[in-house]
């Protein structure tokens, strides 16, 4: 590649482009860092802010070349999760030992979720090719700095890349280093992707041990029972989550629409009616109404108002 001409704010964008083209070239990389030296204010511009993808790249490598290795980690991750299918982990310096170094477990932590936040398709052999360097800096900085709950939040892509195995022994390594719930909720995640309903509550039941007025886990154990069609055992734990959380509305309409299964209860499918309109989510919403209705006897009104909430009138 020669070296691009015109403004150095263009030119700051054209090698990001390059950068995408061939992400483990090393060339666009030092002439970025050689048009830095030369007009450090205008790149530093061009990057102010960051908001569309080829900033996110360029300011990726300035703070690698500044040392902030957490925050290079973060802008990288973030690229990876908008656009996976370009194998931006293969980059010089996320390889380099000064970055596997210096880049702290809660920093490639935060840096994973980052990844995972666009909910990206990555369990594919390419995924997990394109992959592999990050996969490298996990194992070289829980080697070096074991913290728990960062090990187990990478765990989290491991999981995602179809890594369970990975996924499940990064869970094990964090409990050696210290025992904390939101391991058991990641290894319950990984469980649960297997297909394992038994060792997902199991996990879930540890994680309740671990923090007895979590609430969620409460929620969580609730709707795994549901999954085996026990409703009146799923009503249950949400009634204990309930005396931890009172007010959360996305419990108390899951406390509403289990005891309107198990009971055929009226009055539980009035309050989840009511309640439907501040359920957060939409998709557990409209599964909240899909087993409060699904009971038999119920009268066609309360049915259709459900079905409106539904088909989202």
């Amino acid at each position: 590649m020669a070296h691009c001409g015109g403004a150095p704010g263009e030119a700051v964008k054209y090698l990001a482009q390059a950068i995408a083209q061939g992400p483990d070239d090393p060339e666009p990389y030092d002439l970025l860092s050689e048009l830095r030296r030369e007009s450090p204010e205008v790149v530093a511009d061009t990057v102010a802010s960051p908001s569309s993808l080829w900033q996110f790249v360029v300011d990726a490598y300035l703070n690698f070349l500044d040392g902030d290795m957490d925050q290079a980690a973060q802008r990288l991750g973030s690229v990876i999760g908008y656009r996976p299918e370009v194998a931006w982990a293969s980059a010089p310096w996320f390889g380099d030992e000064r970055f596997l170094g210096a880049v702290t477990a809660a920093g490639l932590a935060d840096a994973t979720l980052n990844i995972t936040d666009y909910g990206p398709e990555m369990d594919n052999d390419a995924a997990r090719e394109r992959m592999g360097p990050w996969f490298r800096a996990i194992d070289v900085v829980c080697e070096r700095e074991p913290a728990a709950e960062a090990m187990a939040r990478m765990a989290i892509l491991l999981r995602i890349c179809g890594r369970t195995d990975a996924s499940l022994a990064l869970c094990d390594r964090a409990d050696s280093v210290d025992r904390v719930m939101f391991t058991e909720v990641v290894r319950a995640g990984t469980w649960r992707r297997l297909g394992d309903q038994r060792q997902t509550a199991a996990a879930f039941r540890r994680a309740l041990e671990l923090d007895p007025t979590n609430w969620s886990l409460y929620l969580d154990l609730a709707d795994l029972a549901v999954e085996d069609g026990d409703f009146a055992q799923a009503a249950d734990l949400v009634r204990q989550g309930l005396e931890h959380e009172p007010e959360d509305v996305t419990l108390r309409a899951a406390g509403a629409a289990y005891r309107a299964r198990a009971e055929g209860s009226i009055v539980d499918l009035d309050l989840l009616l009511e309640l439907a309109p501040e359920v957060p989510h939409a998709g557990y919403r409209n599964g909240l109404l899909e087993h409060a209705v699904g009971g038999l006897d119920l009268p066609a009104d309360r049915i259709a108002a459900a079905r409106r909430f539904q088909a989202g009138d």
